[in-house]
């Protein structure tokens, strides 16, 4: 395979794979998906999604409890990982590569298919993992700081556990985050921590593999509040600095946070 550069482009990728239930059984990709965004201004500029038809069938389940999740039937006649590997290379190969909890392992997944083809695997520019960075930078304000539950913190609405949908899904979350923490480093005596404070507690609904159930889960604000603290944001920024820059940002964030 060829060797292209594009050390300063950024691709979040996210896998769909079995769930090994045996001793010995290994992981297998059903699907990979991927978006590739400017680093400037953080749009999407190209996507790509396939589903894999992994070389044993048996291991990709005859039923899912999601109403679009991934079944034996969905894959039998997707491609093959080899089928696909060229374009999944000239993707990744270079680019900076970002995802959630993809160091230990998207990351991991990737490099086992390309070994078991036989081809080189991708090597990225630089990695972020938001879910090391996120457990950083913004602590457990969202809980577990799973992807379904920095959505459900940010009201983004429930994770469908579906390549293409995650990685979009991914790159609202870091863009909320982000704008959170840029506005709490402004003036951190009067808003570090208090953005994320939480105001009230409510029911959600969370997934498991088996089934759904009921969880009692902190969530960050009540409801209708989101559009009332930005808003508050914005007059306490207005009077502590009068400045044209930070009024510019606030309406950026407004419009990331209703």
């Amino acid at each position: 395979m060829e060797f292209h550069t594009f050390s300063n482009e950024i691709v979040f990728f996210d896998l769909e794979t079995n769930v090994p239930n045996k001793t010995g059984q290994h992981f297998h990709i059903l699907e990979f998906g991927a978006i590739i965004v400017c680093p400037r201004t953080l749009e999407e500029v190209e996507s790509f999604t396939t589903l894999i038809q992994p070389k044993d069938l048996s291991v990709a389940s005859l039923r899912s409890s999601r109403s679009d999740g991934i079944t034996r039937d969905k894959v039998a006649d997707a491609p093959s990982f080899e089928d696909v590997a060229e374009k999944i290379y000239g993707l990744l190969n270079g680019r900076i590569w970002a995802g959630h909890n993809i160091r230990r392992f998207d990351c991991v997944r990737i490099k086992e298919a390309f070994a078991e083809i036989g081809k080189a695997a991708p090597e990225p520019s630089g990695i972020i993992d938001s879910l090391g960075l996120l457990s950083d930078k913004f602590g457990k304000r969202a809980g577990n700081m799973k992807m379904a539950s920095l959505a459900a913190y940010f009201g983004l609405g429930v994770q469908k556990h579906r390549s293409l949908d995650d990685v979009r899904m991914n790159l609202e979350v870091l863009k909320h985050c982000a704008t959170v923490l840029f506005l709490e480093s402004t003036l951190p005596n009067q808003l570090e921590g208090k953005l994320g404070k939480l105001e009230s507690s409510s029911k959600i609904m969370t997934r498991s593999r088996s089934s759904y159930q009921t969880a009692q889960r902190a969530m960050p604000y009540s409801k209708g509040s989101l559009v009332k603290m930005t808003h508050n944001v914005k007059d306490l920024l207005s009077k502590a600095q009068g400045n044209q820059a930070l009024q510019s940002l606030i309406k950026h964030s407004h419009s990331l946070l209703r």
